[in-house]
């Protein structure tokens, strides 16, 4: 399904569409995305934690019951001790200054006995939504349950709102379901990058593998000024104009999908541009021996792993003309420093641009935060998979059961 430009334009109706009589004293279910990544029941970035206090301080100012459900790891339907979200509920309280109450249960007759005792502006955290295997099976009567403990419907969870999950799409239909604020900056940015962008618009795909991008590129095609593609990807590009790449990474059933989308965009408006220049190992390695070499040079036994200077050059000199940039994917193997110089030359130049700057989530956002650069970045989305998809021009299930703004008269 495709996001058509009325929807886009329209757009959805958030918490702040609410009539202040419609959030007093009520019980209000927020879907958040608290999937945070934890280490020996330790938190070792909030980031997601901190993108949801907004929402959750608009509604406590708003004297609603704020209930909280998320997700966390893949438990698969079971109840195990290390996918409890405890830690979560202390780490959110520190940062809201506020008790928050666990339950120890996301349904049943504990959970709603807890829930209609709560006052208004209290904050209760449910247990993960995942111990339940109905929840990714999108069951209704688990939905039910969910949408009874609540008056009103809040989904502020951009990260898993291309999933069809009972907690983010099934949830919508027994209730009156709007964004929540996090949601609502999501689609702002990322709608008014594809569908009005200020130009020139300039963007940048990198990352593993094509597999997963192609639908991507292919979309961007004639809606962008110019596409930079970059990071292991572009090898495959490479390996379809007959060049040697080596050991790099190549993914052999795509390149005929290559192939034809090279074609494309040789009828496009839209520049596209790709590495000329690379930094090779002679293992996946991060003390293997390295040499810089043009793409057309790379050694039969090496594995380019990061892009070279001239390149970072080229890109820094599309973003310093650009007006809105948008960065999916790394353009090296960033988790190892000696290979992360591209990516993070363009988190730097991304930093210092005047232009709107949005950073596509997943592994650029762990790079942008990694570099300490989020605040000088116009917007980082906290979804990866579904930016990917909104990019795409995919309907994300989660938003399209959210209510629609009512059209303005012209």
């Amino acid at each position: 399904m495709v996001i058509s430009e009325k929807t886009v334009a329209m757009g959805k109706q958030s918490v702040k569409d609410i009539a202040a009589t419609d959030l007093n004293a009520k019980r209000v279910l927020v879907r958040v995305d608290f999937n945070v990544p934890m280490e020996a029941g330790v938190i070792t970035d909030d980031v997601r934690i901190r993108a949801a206090l907004p929402t959750i301080r608009y509604l406590i100012e708003k004297n609603s019951i704020v209930i909280l459900c998320s997700h966390f790891g893949r438990p698969k339907g079971q109840v195990k001790d290390e996918f409890r979200l405890q830690p979560i509920a202390k780490r959110l309280q520190e940062l809201l200054g506020q008790p928050v109450s666990m339950l120890e249960d996301c349904i049943g007759q504990d959970v709603e006995t807890a829930v209609h005792a709560a006052k208004p502006k209290s904050v209760l955290l449910l247990e993960n939504l995942r111990f339940y295997k109905e929840e990714e099976d999108n069951n209704e009567v688990f939905a039910r349950k969910l949408a009874a403990l609540a008056d009103v419907y809040v989904n502020d969870a951009f990260g898993t709102a291309h999933r069809a999950h009972a907690s983010t799409e099934g949830v919508a239909h027994f209730l009156p379901a709007y964004a929540g604020l996090l949601i609502e900056k999501e689609l702002a940015f990322l709608g008014q990058a594809i569908h009005q962008p200020q130009r020139p618009f300039v963007c940048i795909i990198g990352g593993a593998k094509v597999s997963t991008k192609m639908s991507v590129l292919k979309n961007l095609l004639g809606k962008v000024d110019t596409l930079i593609i970059g990071g292991g990807m572009a090898y495959t590009f490479f390996k379809a104009q007959g060049l040697q790449i080596g050991k790099s990474l190549c993914e052999d059933n795509f390149i005929e999908a290559a192939n034809l989308f090279l074609n494309l965009a040789k009828s496009s408006k839209t520049k596209v541009m790709f590495p000329v220049d690379c930094v090779v190992a002679d293992a996946f390695d991060q003390d293997a021996h390295t040499r810089l070499v043009t793409i057309d040079q790379i050694p039969s036994d090496w594995q380019a792993l990061d892009c070279g200077p001239e390149t970072i050059a080229l890109i820094k000199a599309e973003i310093a003309g650009a007006r809105t940039v948008l960065w999916n994917g790394p353009l090296g193997v960033f988790e190892m420093d000696r290979f992360a110089t591209g990516t993070n030359e363009v988190a730097k130049a991304l930093a210092h641009s005047q232009a709107v700057t949005i950073v596509g989530g997943g592994d650029s956002a762990a790079a942008i935060e990694k570099a300490g650069l989020v605040d000088k970045i116009t917007h980082v989305s906290t979804g990866g998979g579904a930016s990917l998809e909104f990019l795409e021009g995919q309907e994300l299930p989660g938003i399209a059961v959210l209510k629609d703004k009512t059209p303005t008269p012209v």
